[in-house]
């Protein structure tokens, strides 16, 4: 009887040693998807009050991921009186089961989720956790609007930084008022390197709100976009010129500089109808991939598949930001 206790001590005790130096299993990779400029008031916004979504046409792609995110470009209340200045958005709160339907989280820093003031910008805040959907980039005071969204994805932590580059600053949140962060340099870089440090995300990924409209990338652009990456972040995204912008690779990291606008009415150009639906695949080491599928905007700003234009794509351990063939738009 002793004899049999001491085999299966010792059995017992290799399979633990053989279990402790098993090699352990990566996490699987994660899917992302972002798309850019989503305006639901006017035209879009009357579209859903109709029972329509304008996101049909790409309910495939939003569906197909880990995680789905857009940049909302517009406050969604019923209170609030319009601020001073050109144009002003407010959609409605029918607008949000759709945008549940689709999105797991939304960016609210841009130059529009202000444009109502401050109750109404509250209220925003208190109806997008009332339908699921997760938000960052703005919040009740500037801690919350500083502060990442850790999404959790097959034993992955991915840390979302919003933040506005583009007028007027005083939508931004302060110490006891809401709004959106906004970009100072050091207090990005500062948020990345705490998204590590302190959130101990695996993967940081700012979507800034920047550049000058109907533009290419500007200088400031391509140096925020360095610091950000040399302070930690693992790709950069970006939006608000109402066209799409350059990509780059730098030290190993995707930059879009802009993916255009999504759904967003009262455009007619060419360029201000085109736009990027990102994917991303993210591991512990990073982005490991991307992808960008074209979409064409219609005249009501639903946008469509436009898979005769041509967009950029790569992968990690192939550095180029690859071309399906000669670029054209």
């Amino acid at each position: 009887m002793a004899r049999r206790l001491v085999t299966l001590v010792i059995v017992g005790l290799v399979l633990a040693a053989t279990v402790a130096l098993a090699p352990k299993e990566e996490p699987a990779p994660v899917r992302l998807v972002f798309v850019g400029d989503m305006e639901l008031s006017n035209t879009p916004g009357e579209k859903i009050a109709k029972g329509e979504d304008p996101f049909s046409e790409f309910a495939d792609v939003l569906a197909d991921c880990d995680a789905s995110i857009g940049n909302l470009e517009c406050t969604v209340a019923t209170t609030g009186q319009p601020v001073k200045k050109p144009w002003t958005f407010r959609a409605h709160p029918q607008v949000l089961p759709v945008v549940a339907r689709h999105f797991t989280a939304v960016s609210l820093a841009n130059n529009h989720s202000g444009d109502f003031g401050h109750d109404a910008f509250r209220e925003c805040l208190s109806l997008l956790p009332k339908h699921n959907i997760l938000y960052f980039g703005g919040g009740a005071n500037i801690r919350e609007a500083r502060s990442p969204l850790i999404l959790k994805r097959n034993g992955l932590k991915i840390a979302l930084l919003g933040a506005n580059d583009f007028k007027p600053r005083s939508f931004e949140a302060g110490p006891t008022w809401p709004g959106v962060a906004w970009c100072v340099d050091e207090q990005l870089e500062a948020d990345v390197r705490a998204a590590r440090s302190v959130y101990h995300a695996d993967v940081v990924l700012p979507y800034l709100h920047w550049g000058w409209e109907e533009e290419p990338a500007n200088d400031r652009q391509k140096a925020l976009a360095h610091k950000l990456i040399d302070a930690g972040a693992d790709a950069i995204i970006g939006g608000h010129p109402h066209v799409v912008q350059e990509v780059e690779y730098y030290r190993g990291k995707p930059i879009y500089y802009s993916l255009g606008n999504f759904v967003f009415d009262g455009f007619s150009t060419k360029e201000t109808l085109l736009g990027w639906v990102l994917q991303l695949t993210v591991t512990k080491a990073g982005v490991v991939s991307w992808n960008t599928i074209p979409c064409r905007l219609d005249t009501t700003g639903v946008p469509h598949r436009a898979p005769e234009i041509e967009s950029p794509y790569g992968q990690a351990n192939d550095p180029k930001i690859r071309w399906q063939s000669e670029r054209q738009r």
